[in-house]
């Protein structure tokens, strides 16, 4: 896995390049002919890729619009967060650890996406299916964290409230930067 302190490999930069040209793709189809209307083989006719490349990437349409790609990184650099630092400052250092690596396309894509998702009916029920996916990450992820609580029940509360957090600080606002960052502090205050 690559890191901010790894250079990308050929292939993963390759990976990446292909990725962000198909959802740039879909972004331009979706605003030009809808959402719904939009084929799986008209987005992956305008990436220049074939369908089954898109399945590759992508399984379906509708995880064009997820900025998953960011989730498991983002839960590993939590895990190896410095010990010193409490779960919500260790959250916190996570997602500025990830989100500084992005290149300036990068952090485009994931403001469209993420805009996207919450102005397509169809793709607003993603957002919740992926908050609970991540509940469940940072919960396991706790349990490799310095003092972390043994009760799997405290583990999913405290992971719930960072993503009530991230919830309050992103929604309509695709990579919220220093409100998640000032929301995170709040919390982490609150729960000292």
């Amino acid at each position: 896995m690559s890191g901010p302190d790894r250079p990308q490999s050929l292939r993963e930069r390759k990976k990446v390049r292909t990725r962000l040209a198909i959802r740039r793709e879909a972004f331009r189809l979706f605003e030009k002919q809808g959402y719904a209307t939009t084929t799986v083989e008209q987005i992956a006719d305008a990436a220049d890729v074939s369908p089954r490349t898109f399945y590759r990437y992508f399984g379906v349409k509708e995880a064009l619009l997820l900025s998953d790609d960011k989730i498991s990184p983002i839960v590993q650099a939590f895990i190896d967060a410095p010990a010193e630092l409490s779960v919500v400052a260790a959250y916190r250092h996570a997602v500025a650890t990830v989100y500084s690596a992005l290149s300036q396309e990068e952090r485009d894509d994931v403001v469209a996406g993420e805009r996207m998702m919450y102005n397509i009916p169809e793709a607003q029920g993603l957002a919740y299916t992926e908050y609970v996916r991540l509940i469940d990450l940072i919960a396991a992820g706790l349990t490799k964290r310095p003092g972390a609580p043994t009760d799997e029940l405290e583990r999913r509360v405290i992971a719930g409230a960072i993503v009530g957090v991230l919830i309050a600080a992103s929604h309509n606002n695709p990579l919220p930067d220093q409100a998640l960052v000032k929301s995170l502090e709040i919390l982490d205050r609150r729960l000292s």
